[in-house]
């Protein structure tokens, strides 16, 4: 785990690559759990059965798990002291290369991007890879974009 000092320290780090972080375990429970929350019940993702003849072999998560895991993934690569609040303010780029097999740990590396002012923190764009223990292309791609608000936490 990277601690940035300050914000400022933060951004001058603009450029470095921080990670790979800790695995975090894909299990078939987690998978169903999010099918019942996105209401996304396709077989690929639901059916151990039928997904082991499948195109994947086996279970796989959905690409959206994947990527509501960021937020997890990279708040074990870095922290900022002196910053009261950090919210998710959206994605600018996300891809899917390869598939997350249920049974599966992912983990991420990240490389701060840019870090610019905004009313009361900044602005940060990183640039997330997420791969597999099962080795190949990863699994995720994101450009994500957080704010980080200056204060104490709450």
């Amino acid at each position: 785990m990277k601690t940035f000092l300050s914000i400022d320290d933060l951004a001058a780090s603009v450029g470095e690559t921080v990670g790979p972080g800790p695995w975090l375990r894909v299990d078939q429970s987690r998978v169903d759990l999010f099918a019942d929350a996105t209401d996304d019940h396709q077989w690929i993702h639901v059916d151990p059965e039928r997904a082991a003849m499948g195109p994947f072999g086996g279970t796989v998560a959905h690409g959206y798990l994947t990527l509501s895991l960021l937020p997890s993934l990279v708040g074990g690569l870095y922290r900022v002291e002196g910053v009261g609040m950090g919210v998710n303010y959206g994605l600018n780029r996300v891809r899917f290369p390869a598939p997350v097999r249920v049974g599966g740990a992912v983990r991420a590396t990240a490389t701060i991007g840019e870090v610019s002012p905004v009313d009361g923190g900044v602005q940060v764009v990183t640039a997330v890879s997420v791969e597999s223990d099962a080795g190949g292309k990863p699994v995720c791609v994101a450009e994500a974009v957080s704010r980080l608000y200056r204060g104490a936490a709450r």
